[in-house]
């Protein structure tokens, strides 16, 4: 069946009351748009699902958002009666229709004798992995676009690990799925019928408690060693970290700190930000705004499910610098592993994990106090999934982040965390405020002791079909024409994850070693129409590890942008 004959199927399938449905008959005519949603199905991967708000096979609506948890439904009741009496756990975030589509699955779940577990309102991320393993679910439903435009929204889905699916287990979801009709099959239940009839379980405030408790016993210095005067401000961006963000703060005893106001509340349309990604400084106009109104030190941000979290800090002149990912990671990871050899709690075989696609400096601030960095591929299933691994080998996990603005700080929160990420660069300001210290001092400290780094992450967006076959392209070339130098530093080594490379698994992605140190790393993304690019260069200074590795970026780029 061909894109316009799944379009056609549509329109007489679809229920008329659909929100969706009047703007499927207005694309009648226009077999561009027609091709865009109907040329494939919405993917589904380790990420689950992930597309734009509109009718369509390639589109997240009711009718794959039902399909999806049907399989799911399928596929959990093939692991036998006692998966199935385990349940589910479902969250979302505030966009557009997350709520209906997630009570959409809390109805199929339980109609189809799976109980299901739901939340109020909207709850972050890590909050669903952290109890998907605190009540013993077979798997977790969160229904949120992370940190994407207003017009997308997705289905991501956990198992009983606590970890986003593994390939295995989503791709036996898959198969479950696929084999599912959009229109008919899908058994449904009412959602208040659900929960009158207590196969769908509202979750008490005793849960956000549990979480927030979780937390808080992160902490490594407290009273009289925080300077807890440090005035701070939080955005959440519209999103779902809003409470239990401040909650935080007040619990830890914070007392000048300031949330922004027009970003505290729930906006699916992100009205003051547009994009809301907190590793973008434009997410950080209004902190910006705010910060110099009442004298920040930090600002902080998280994303629409609160999993991201990004913070600009002051530098020596007063100014506000925004931070990217792998330079937070260097602040807390020496945090982490300083306050805990200070306060005499660092293990003698202590473990921490980072992306293959993240900053090697952190590998040398781990060395220095002792501690194993261990490599994964990106996504914190992948970071996380490496806990089992640790603990099977005598590590104690410290410590899990990606460049990408993710953290993750508990081994009982198996996904990135934005709320533990902030509580502990919070701790971390005020800790050194006591010292008389910046968060800006201690990073030039870091600079100075391990090698002044430069990082850079750009990407190319290419969207639709000609993006991602373009993208594929791209990655070919790159195999068949292989880069041997870059700027006029020759490639000493490469390494091609698509067969996977000694214990990280298969992966398409590119990593390149040149012989003045530098690396750069190449690789599509998995949830977004992107090509992403790393570069990464040590220098004498500051200055100089940015012009170097500037130059090289504009060399690979320039490469890869010759492939039409």
């Amino acid at each position: 069946m061909n894109a316009k004959e799944r379009y056609h199927r549509w329109v007489k399938r679809m229920d008329e009351k659909s929100p969706f449905y009047k703007k499927l008959l207005a694309i009648y005519d226009d077999e561009n748009e027609i091709e865009e949603r109907f040329y494939q199905e919405l993917a589904f991967g380790t990420a689950g699902l992930r597309g734009k708000l509109k009718a369509g096979t390639n589109c997240m609506n009711a009718n794959v958002v039902g399909r999806a948890t049907q399989g799911l439904a399928d596929y959990i009741l093939k692991q036998g009666p006692e998966a199935a009496a385990k349940g589910v756990i479902i969250a979302h975030d505030c966009r557009h229709f997350s709520k209906a589509f997630s009570q959409l699955a809390a109805g199929i779940l339980a109609a189809n004798g799976i109980k299901a577990y739901v939340f109020p309102d909207l709850r972050p991320t890590p909050q669903l992995a952290y109890l998907i393993r605190s009540l013993g679910t077979v798997s977790g439903i969160n229904i949120t676009a992370s940190h994407n435009p207003k017009d997308y929204n997705g289905y991501k889905v956990y198992w009983e690990d606590g970890c986003q699916v593994s390939s295995t287990v989503a791709d036996g979801i898959y198969d479950c799925i696929k084999v599912l009709d959009y229109f008919s099959g899908i058994k449904k239940m009412n959602f208040d019928e659900g929960v009158r009839e207590g196969k769908i379980v509202v979750l008490g405030p005793e849960y956000d408690r549990a979480y927030l408790d979780k937390i808080e016993s992160l902490a490594i210095h407290s009273g009289d060693e925080l300077d807890l005067s440090i005035p701070l401000v939080y955005t959440p961006l519209n999103g779902a970290g809003s409470i239990p963000f401040r909650q935080m703060l007040e619990d830890r005893g914070f007392t000048n700190w300031h949330i922004v106001p027009e970003q505290a509340d729930p906006d699916p349309d992100f009205t003051t930000v547009g994009y809301p990604n907190p590793e973008s400084p434009a997410a950080f106009k209004m902190s910006e705004e705010l910060g110099r109104q009442v004298g920040a030190e930090l600002l902080m941000a998280t994303d629409p499910d609160s999993d991201r979290f990004a913070i600009e800090i002051r530098d020596d002149k007063g100014e506000y610098v925004p931070l990217n990912g792998n330079q937070t990671g260097y602040i807390l990871v020496n945090y982490i592993l300083e306050g805990r050899k200070t306060a005499g709690t660092l293990p003698s075989n202590g473990a921490m994990v980072k992306s293959i696609v993240t900053s090697t400096l952190t590998s040398d601030i781990a060395e220095s106090y002792g501690v194993k960095m261990y490599e994964a591929l990106t996504g914190f299933k992948n970071i996380c999934g490496r806990i089992p691994f640790l603990h099977k080998n005598n590590y104690v996990y410290l410590f899990g982040y990606e460049e990408s603005v993710g953290y993750a700080a508990c081994e009982d929160i198996r996904d990135k965390d934005g709320i533990s990420a902030g509580m502990l660069v919070a701790e971390a300001a005020a800790y050194y405020r006591k010292q008389g210290k910046t968060l800006w001092d201690v990073l030039n400290d870091i600079y100075e002791k391990y090698g002044y780094a430069a990082e850079d992450e750009p990407n190319l967006i290419l969207e639709g079909i000609a993006g991602s076959k373009r993208i594929g392209r791209m990655m070919d070339s790159l195999r068949e024409e292989p880069i041997t130098e870059a700027a006029g530093y020759k490639v000493v080594k490469t390494i091609d994850y698509i067969n996977g490379y000694e214990d990280i698994p298969a992966s398409n992605v590119l990593r390149y070693f040149l012989d003045n140190g530098s690396w750069f790393a190449i690789r599509p993304s998995g949830t977004e129409p992107k090509i992403k690019f790393y570069f990464y260069t040590i220098g004498n200074s500051r200055e100089e590890a940015l012009e170097v590795n500037s130059k090289i970026k504009e060399d690979v780029l320039t490469r890869v942008n010759r492939v039409e």
